[in-house]
Parts: C-alpha cells; structure tokens; sequence
C-alpha cells in the first residue's frame, strides 16, 4: 500500500483536537487518530466531533480494547470511527468479538502488541485472529521508565523489520519515534507513518507542540509520500 501518515491526537479536549487535526490536514495528513487520551476524556463525543467536521477523513479511536470488544467497537463505529484498536494482550475471545463487529459495522480493526511476551508472537496472532492492520507498538511508560533509569530507550525500529516480515497486512509503528526515524519507517515496509509525542503532542502536558509544527508536519508528509512515488 502506499505511505500514509497518521497524527494522533492525544489531546483532553475536543477543540484543541479539531485545532490541531485541521492544522495536520492542511499540511497532508492522511489519517486522524482520536488518542486515548482524548476518548478517555471526551468519549463517543470526541469521534462525533472529528467526524462531523472531517466527513471524509479516515479516524482511528485507539480504544486499547480489553474486554468488551464487541461493544466497544460498535459504539466507536457508530460515533463515525473506521478503524478501532484491540490489543494483543486481550483473550482471544475479546480479539475475535472486535473483528466480528468490524465485519458487522464496516470498519477496521487493528491490533496492538504492546506489552506482549515477544512483539513478533503478538503480531502473528492478531493477524491469526483476524486484525487488518498490526500497530507496533512500544509504549509511554516503558520508554520513560527505561529512559529514567539511565537505560538505553526501546524503539520501535528495533525490531520493526522482523514483525513486518512475520506478518501478511499493513504495520505502524507507534512509541517515541524521532522526525528522522518516522520518515524512514516505509524503508522498514511499514507504510503507515504514525506521528505522535513528542513529535506533535507534548509528552508531559498532552498538549499540541509548540513551535511550526505545521511545517514540520508538511515536510513529514512531503518526505512521506515522496517515498511511495518513487516506489510505484
């Protein structure tokens, strides 16, 4: 598939959402994430609101489903979400419910191995129960807890090639990727480039980075897509 880039949008208030969405589609943003930390805060509120104002844009909620799958993902694809996200972590059960009811509701689902045994063995049994996307993922916690012990951080990168060759769908990568290395993550064949903290979120306030971040984020989605041109 050809690059695509995706902000997420871990961010407590709708407004400063829609704000910074609309900055990141002006500067070529493919797809929107509604965070975590914006659903947490705004609910089924906060995908209406992305929805009602980009008709036509692609909106993941990173709901990090547990339990409940089934449910979960039918509220979240009637608030106007296309893609929802289960993690590798939940019983198969739960994985199975949420890929009955994106069958059932015409979304997507991805799956997020976060916090599995080994990030390959994740990735092969989201794809085993059904998931169309893999998210790989290093999580917030782990990298400043390691970071804070004067440890070298994780990155995604670190094994980023092994999963995508583990598995047959499309993968991100998600965790604390520098500008340099979230450009380069379709050199890994991972063609969904997903910007986040601290590129365009503030790690510490979930706030929009300051600075021009949307000419950074211009320049991402340039370098981006160039990268799928030059491949075709």
């Amino acid at each position: 598939m050809k690059p695509i880039v995706q902000i997420s949008l871990d961010l407590t208030t709708i407004d400063e959402a829609i704000e910074t969405a609309e900055m990141a589609i002006r500067a070529g943003v493919d797809w929107l994430e509604a965070g975590t930390p914006l659903i947490l805060a705004e609910g089924l509120n906060g995908v209406r609101a992305l929805r009602e104002r980009f008709p036509d844009v692609p909106i993941v909620a990173d709901l990090k489903t547990m339990d409940g799958g089934y449910l979960e993902a039918e509220m979240m694809a009637g608030a106007g979400a296309t893609h929802v996200v289960v993690m590798a972590q939940a019983h198969e059960e739960t994985i199975k419910c949420v890929v009955k009811a994106v069958r059932d509701f015409g979304v997507v689902v991805m799956g997020d191995n976060l916090g599995y045994q080994t990030m390959v063995d994740g990735a092969r049994r989201l794809e085993d129960l059904g998931c169309g996307y893999i998210v790989h993922h290093i999580g917030f916690d782990e990298r400043r807890g390691i970071a804070a012990r004067g440890e070298r951080m994780p990155s995604p990168l670190d094994d980023l090639r092994e999963v995508v060759d583990a598995v047959n769908v499309p993968v991100q990568a998600v965790g604390g990727l520098s500008i340099e290395q979230a450009i380069r993550c379709p050199e890994y064949g991972a063609p969904l480039v997903v910007l986040g903290a601290p590129l365009t979120i503030d790690a510490d306030a979930f706030k929009t980075a300051s600075g021009d971040l949307e000419s950074s984020l211009r320049m991402i989605c340039q370098k981006v897509h160039a990268h799928g041109e030059m491949n075709q």
